[in-house]
């Protein structure tokens, strides 16, 4: 069961509606998964296709669809006045795109399977502690004219971090990792599907094992930095930004804010980075690039931000899929 835990209905909601369709048929797509990726919020289509989704808390974010054996898609500027159609194109790979799935090719599977889990998993405490539920699922090829692992999943991926106590849900779209410089493509969405917090045997002790492990997890991450700066408390968190020229820049310097707000909006303002060039962002002594591939890149105050139109490099892209919270944490242990 898919718990969807950051929806909440209020005065001024503003709830979207649509239909699913398959590419090319026109059938609709029932039991697909609308929500804001790496989440606990969204909801499911009916038998129907149809669905119904309060966005009042991201309205300015992409909203992504997923449904078993089929492409992703992500919308962004998406009306909210009117129905929506959307619709999935069917996970269809050649035979030779999925040649590593054999049992007489075991070797070259458990390899590939060991790269796979250290780029998308990654290599922390937290990502050795992940189980992938569906193993099987999962298919490879090698491409080596271009040195080239690719992964193909029909299925969504499943994964207990074990951790951290969270239940994951990825539908992965497309995954590279180039052995020449040992690169990475990681194109995919995620679910939160469950705190297994609430579920141990002994629920306190499991809990407060969970709540330590997720409050070492935090400092540093992606999530604090976009929490930090969207309170102007950079500093006092550890966090300071330079440019490309190694000069500091202000909180002014980065961060804008739409002054007409939809009614609405929770935090009573939307928030955006805006800046002609790279960001270098430091954490005490540890440095990470952001590269903005578009002119504002929306944030909120949870710490959740317009993860399609950024890059990153360094520190902060070290912690992947195993050191992912969802955007409902909240630091709930002393410092």
């Amino acid at each position: 069961m898919i718990l969807f835990a950051g929806i909440s209905m209020a005065a001024y909601s503003q709830v979207i509606v649509g239909t699913v369709y398959e590419t090319g048929t026109n059938n609709t797509i029932s039991s697909s998964t609308i929500y804001f990726d790496g989440a606990f919020a969204g909801t499911l289509t009916d038998k129907d296709g149809k669905f119904s989704l309060d966005v009042t808390k991201y309205a300015a974010l992409p909203l992504t669809i997923s449904s078993i054996g089929y492409f992703s898609v992500t919308l962004t500027n998406y009306p909210t006045d009117k129905p929506l159609k959307i619709y999935l194109t069917p996970k269809v790979y050649e035979l030779n795109e999925v040649l590593v799935a054999s049992k007489s090719l075991a070797r070259k599977r458990k390899e590939y399977m060991k790269i796979f889990k250290e780029e998308f998993l990654g290599t922390t405490y937290n990502a050795d502690n992940c189980e992938i539920i569906n193993e099987n699922d999962i298919s490879f090829n090698y491409d080596s004219s271009k040195d080239t692992v690719r992964a193909f999943a029909s299925d969504p991926i499943i994964i207990n971090n074990l951790a951290l106590g969270y239940k994951i849900t990825c539908y992965l779209d497309k995954f590279e990792y180039y052995k020449h410089d040992n690169s990475f493509l990681l194109r995919g969405n995620f679910v939160f599907n469950e705190d297994m917090a609430k579920d141990g045997p002994d629920k306190n002790l499991s809990a407060k094992i969970y709540e330590q492990r997720r409050f070492s997890t935090y400092p540093g991450s992606r999530m604090h930095f976009f929490r930090a700066l969207w309170k102007n408390g950079l500093e006092e968190e550890g966090f300071s930004i330079k440019n490309s020229d190694n000069k500091f820049l202000s909180y002014e310097d980065v961060v804008k804010q739409d002054v007409n707000n939809p009614l609405n909006s929770p935090d009573n303002e939307i928030k955006y980075i805006s800046y002609p060039g790279d960001l270098i962002i430091y954490y005490y002594d540890e440095v990470t690039t952001l590269k903005l591939l578009k002119p504002r890149v929306y944030f909120y105050s949870d710490g959740k931000y317009d993860s399609t139109v950024t890059t990153w490099e360094g520190e902060m892209i070290k912690k992947r899929i195993g050191d992912l919270l969802p955007d409902v944490y909240v630091e709930t242990v002393s410092k």
